[in-house]
């Protein structure tokens, strides 16, 4: 009985010690910092074009 909680006890102390949830963890971060730079930078276009658009229009009238 003492062998099983030792060997949990060493299986937890490996899990803890790992390094392989950092890096799930940083794997999260750049699937979530990525497409929101991209959204950002993509909303500066955005109001590029629009005053592109505007400027246009009102050069036609």
């Amino acid at each position: 009985m003492e062998s099983l909680f030792l060997k949990l006890y060493v299986q937890l102390q490996n899990l803890l010690s790992g390094d392989e949830g950092q890096d799930l963890i940083e794997y999260a971060m750049l699937i979530t910092l990525i497409p929101l730079a991209l959204l950002i930078a993509c909303q500066g276009i955005a109001s590029s074009i629009v005053g592109i658009f505007t400027n246009i229009s009102t050069s036609l009238t």
